[in-house]
């Protein structure tokens, strides 16, 4: 967004740098200005990043450049020595939405840089751009990086999404889109999420993630097309990968608390031939299972670990890093993040002491028993709710998603039908125990739920429009079996 707004805005001369997470880590660091110095830039902006970057700051500065350091990540209590800050979360920012996006953030920024060039007559001389032509990319960013859909990013997104159905989107993002199967016309908010941005992130997990920001840059839909491909293969080895890193998981955990009731508040796993780019996605896995924060650890370089770690509702995990690192000067070499995720560099013989540290903290902020799982349900429908038209309201009610979610249900039903579809996912055909029509189900990553035809179960689910060849059905999809 930054690149093509800049470009659309008439900056002739706008170049990108996105550093190899897995050799710099994450923000503006002294080794990441060393790379961008022979380029010449004169003026560097960082995006969704630097507002820790005191010392990689410092060090552009230092070297003559003038920096805008754009970030929503919560600032600490020193800022950075840059020319411009401009983050919603700052203690004087006054702007009314606090969760914003990073892409959000440039996407404000650029609407301030056109009004104050539009002011100063930049635009006598070339055509002023229509910046409501980005707000796909808006949408992507907001929905993919999991931000609250506070009442200012629900708009955001719907503008973004109304721009893909109408065809007039990112040859990039429609590519990824239709790649795997989605009909454009009827995009949801979900498919943003879990369908174009694990391919795009699968590049920075495993490769380049340049290859994921050439694909939003080009173009041409046949180049574009090619690009999506590209991702979308490095994202079934991202998948691959993860199988394998899950099963190992598995077996780390069973053997580790084998007999035990005393399980660690705050778990940490590590493996020794894990990949960097994937301990994040399998941290989420094991939260879902524990309902506990989990942090998993991959060798990285010097003989250190590098960790991603996810949480749960009411413990904000930055915050317990920062409570560890304080208590024990030198054990956290590095660490950054958010409330429900973070990431963070530790010395490989220091496992065993923060995995310590992690859990005493763990257990000071939460006490010794973990947390109940809470499903918060609507309750059950009743008979003349199972239908298409249902569905179809609620799907054009959202955009659902991170603190707007979508409308969850419960009931009760017999199974009359059940099978394994893509190797993990069940696909049933339930009866409801009160009245009610025969109804398709599909439960992802659930095959091991071993109901059979005739069985009983209590389901949380929620009314889904399914597409196929054309014809659109009503579908459950389950989110909870027991």
């Amino acid at each position: 967004l930054a690149v093509r707004g800049l470009r659309a805005l008439g900056f002739a001369q706008v170049d990108f740098l996105a550093p190899d997470r897995f050799r710099y880590g994450y923000g503006l660091s002294p080794e990441i200005v060393e790379l961008a110095l022979p380029r010449r830039p004169d003026l560097l902006i960082t995006v969704d990043n630097g507002i820790s970057s005191l010392s990689g700051v410092a060090a552009a500065k230092a070297a003559g450049l003038r920096v805008i350091v754009t970030d929503h990540h919560l600032p600490g209590a020193q800022l950075p020595a840059a020319d411009v800050l401009v983050n919603p979360n700052l203690a004087d920012s006054g702007f009314p939405s606090k969760a914003l996006a990073g892409v959000g953030v440039v996407f404000y920024l650029l609407l301030a840089l056109r009004a104050r060039l539009r002011n100063r007559g930049w635009f006598a001389q070339r055509s002023e751009p229509n910046l409501a032509e980005f707000t796909d990319l808006v949408a992507l960013g907001t929905v993919a990086d999991v931000v609250p859909l506070d009442r200012n990013n629900r708009i955001l997104v719907e503008q973004g999404l109304k721009r893909i159905r109408s065809g007039r989107g990112n040859a990039g993002i429609r590519a990824l889109l239709e790649l795997a199967g989605r009909n454009l016309a009827a995009i949801s908010a979900g498919d943003l999420g879990f369908v174009a941005g694990p391919r795009l992130n699968a590049a920075g997990r495993l490769d380049d993630m340049t290859l994921g920001i050439h694909c939003l840059l080009e173009d041409n839909p046949e180049r574009a097309r090619g690009l999506a491909q590209q991702l979308d293969q490095l994202n079934r080895e991202r998948r691959s990968i993860e199988a394998e890193m899950q099963q190992q998981a598995e077996w780390v955990l069973e053997t580790m608390f084998a007999g035990t009731s005393d399980w660690p508040q705050g778990v940490c796993l590590q493996g020794e031939d894990w990949h960097q780019g994937v301990v994040g996605i399998l941290a989420s896995r094991v939260k879902e299972r524990l309902h506990r924060p989990v942090i998993a650890f991959a060798p990285g370089e010097d003989g250190n670990l590098k960790g991603s770690g996810r949480s749960i509702e009411g413990l904000h995990l930055r915050d317990v890093l920062d409570a560890v690192a304080s208590q024990n000067p030198g054990l956290v070499h590095r660490f950054g993040g958010h409330a429900m995720a973070a990431g963070l560099t530790i010395g490989a013989d220091d496992f065993g002491a923060f995995q310590q540290a992690f859990d005493a903290e763990v257990r000071r902020q939460l006490g010794d028993r973990p947390p109940e799982p809470v499903i918060h349900s609507d309750g059950p429908l009743q008979q003349v709710d199972f239908s298409l038209d249902t569905a179809w309201r609620l799907r054009q009610a959202g955009p659902w998603g991170q603190r707007f979610p979508e409308p969850l249900f419960d009931g009760r039903f017999r199974i009359l039908q059940r099978r394994i579809v893509g190797e993990r996912h069940l696909k049933l055909r339930l009866q409801p125990l009160a009245e009610g029509p025969e109804l398709d189900a599909i439960a992802f990553f659930m095959a091991e739920h071993l109901q059979h035809p005739g069985d009983e179960l209590h389901a949380v689910y929620r009314l889904d429009v399914n597409e196929f060849r054309g014809e659109h059905n009503l579908q459950l999809q389950l989110v909870h079996i027991e």
